[in-house]
């Protein structure tokens, strides 16, 4: 069992703390959480918050874990993980949630025989509610891929896709919650508009928009349906449709996603 395992984090920034608490919160005992960070200020928050052990020995961490989480900035892995020695790389799961560095990339850098698993979680994992997709690297086991899964259901959903399909998953889910967060802000604007206060208006477009998604992931409809089911004939939803339609929101949306999927290829590529 994973409450079992020490699991170490190298990077102490939002979206290692937003794990922390998931694993906290999952009934893992903070002694067996340990953090490498260079910051001696956020080291401190760290430990003071949660109560794991704090270093800034990235190699230490990795001698004293059996599982690795990777949470730096990928453009700071190679100066990361150049103090990892190979002995300490040995008989250990590194998972990584840094955006762009394939498997084989990581692979790499920690030198032959590494097992890694890539996942790329979003940022409402700060409110244990993240979407999450995992991919395994070439020596991951399926015991590795269980087992960054229920690290992983512990700060929301998860699911397990092909590496290739990482770069849709960025565009989609990982760049998904500020596509959200303008239609709340667009709906409150709305509101606003029409007479409503700022506060009235964004509560009610937020949960609006949590209460939906919620009905969505528990009556496993499709979408479609349930929109059917509020766009009465004649009434004001099938005129609001209409006027999304024809000023192309669903259009819209899915170029987003394109673009910032095609973004994610040229990040990874360089």
């Amino acid at each position: 069992m994973h409450k079992e395992m020490k699991t170490g984090f190298i990077g102490g920034g939002n979206m290692a703390e937003a794990i922390i608490k998931g694993l906290l919160a999952g009934g893992v005992p903070a002694g067996k959480l340990t953090v490498s960070e260079p910051a001696e200020q956020r080291r401190a928050v760290l430990a003071e918050r949660y109560g794991v052990r704090v270093i800034s020995d990235n190699d230490e961490l990795c001698k004293t874990s059996d599982v690795v989480l990777l949470a730096v900035k990928p453009q700071m892995a190679a100066v990361a993980l150049k103090e990892v020695k190979a002995a300490s790389v040995k008989e250990r799961l590194f998972i990584s949630i840094m955006a762009g560095a394939t498997c084989a990339t990581i692979e790499g850098m920690l030198g032959s025989g590494a097992r890694v698993v890539r996942v790329m979680p979003n940022t409402p994992a700060l409110v244990l509610e993240a979407a999450t997709a995992i991919s395994r690297g070439s020596l991951a086991t399926d015991d590795d891929l269980a087992l960054t899964r229920r690290i992983f259901d512990q700060v929301g959903t998860t699911c397990v896709v092909d590496e290739k399909l990482l770069d849709a998953v960025t565009g989609l889910s990982g760049s998904g919650p500020a596509y959200v967060l303008t239609f709340i802000e667009a709906l409150s604007d709305a509101g606003v508009k029409q007479g409503l206060t700022r506060e009235v208006a964004t509560t009610l477009a937020a949960q609006t928009v949590y209460g939906t998604a919620k009905l969505l992931l528990e009556t496993k409809e499709h979408p479609a349906v349930l929109k059917s089911n509020v766009a009465s004939p004649g009434g004001t939803t099938i005129a609001g449709m209409h006027s999304l339609d024809r000023d192309g929101f669903r259009a819209a949306t899915i170029n987003a996603v394109d673009v910032a999927v095609a973004r994610s290829k040229e990040l990874g590529a360089k």
